[in-house]
Formats: structure tokens, sequence, C-alpha cells
């Protein structure tokens, strides 16, 4: 039996996670202006964080390798990475804060600056040269789903230990 899949091809789901995160960093832009609570606002910070380090990850070990073999563009690669590690970066020092950290609100609004650039700059230049090249991108879809769904998973079990 053959396995559907909601997805286009790989760019298409790596999109869709951009597309998600852009929602969660608008409510919490929300939150911000609501004034809501500390702790409600770290829920979601620590959920754009997870969502971010998933998709980071598939894209580091599945994606980037493959678009980079493909285009041959070693510096556009490279950059991409440093931008994923400058991401990771602010993710660590947010997961580090207080949500009632006085820098808190300001250091994930610059985490979705960072994320917009990035955003926007895979966009245009490497999924259009991975749709322009050899690359099966609907073969990459499903090792890509698969990877994304066992890192949320073993996140998942990892919250229930922290919270237990």
């Amino acid at each position: 039996m053959k396995e559907l899949i909601a997805y286009d091809d790989a760019v298409d789901l790596l999109d869709s996670d951009h597309i998600a995160v852009k929602k969660m960093f608008t409510e919490y832009s929300a939150l911000c202006e609501k004034q809501s609570p500390a702790a409600e606002k770290r829920i979601l910070a620590l959920a754009i964080c997870k969502a971010l380090t998933v998709h980071s990850q598939i894209e580091e070990e599945i994606f980037y390798p493959q678009v980079r073999e493909a285009i041959g563009e070693e510096a556009l690669m490279d950059m991409a990475l440093e931008e994923h590690a400058e991401a990771k970066s602010v993710i660590a020092r947010i997961e580090g804060m207080k949500a009632t950290d006085v820098a808190y609100d300001a250091t994930v609004k610059q985490l979705g600056k960072l994320i917009d650039q990035h955003v926007m700059e895979e966009r245009e230049k490497i999924f259009l040269k991975a749709r322009n090249a050899k690359l099966d991108l609907r073969g990459m879809t499903l090792p890509l789903m698969k990877r994304q769904q066992q890192l949320k998973k073993e996140n998942a079990v990892a919250t229930a230990r922290e919270t237990a």
C-alpha cells in the first residue's frame, strides 16, 4: 500500500513548516499586544523553538545535502547553514531564559526576524534552484516526513519526562 503524502514535494513540505511557524510568531505578537501572562507566552515560544529545531534538522540531514550536490553552490548552502546556526543560538537563549525576563519578548521577536529573513532567502534562492535542479523532490518528501515525525515524537517523549 502506498503512503499518502499531503505535499506536492519536499519544497512544499518545508514551506508548509515556514507558514506554520510564521503563524505562531504572529500569535506570539498578539499575546504581547494583549499583555498575556508570561507563562502563556513561554508555552508558545517553546513550541516555536521546537518546530524550528525539527525543521532545521530535517533540512540539514536530508534536504540541504541533496540540494548542495545538485546545484553545486557551496556559498549559498553554507550561508543557509550559518543562518541555521544563528537561529539555534537565539533558540538556546530563549530556552535558557525565564519568560519574565525583560528581554524575553524582544529575543523571541529577534528570532522571528531571523527566520523571516532566512525563509525569504530560502524561497527566493534555494527552493527555486532545487526545483530547477535534477532532484527528485517528490521522492525526498517521504523521508523528510518520516524524520520529522520521528523528531517530533522524540521531543514529545523528552517533554513528558521533563514535566513528570
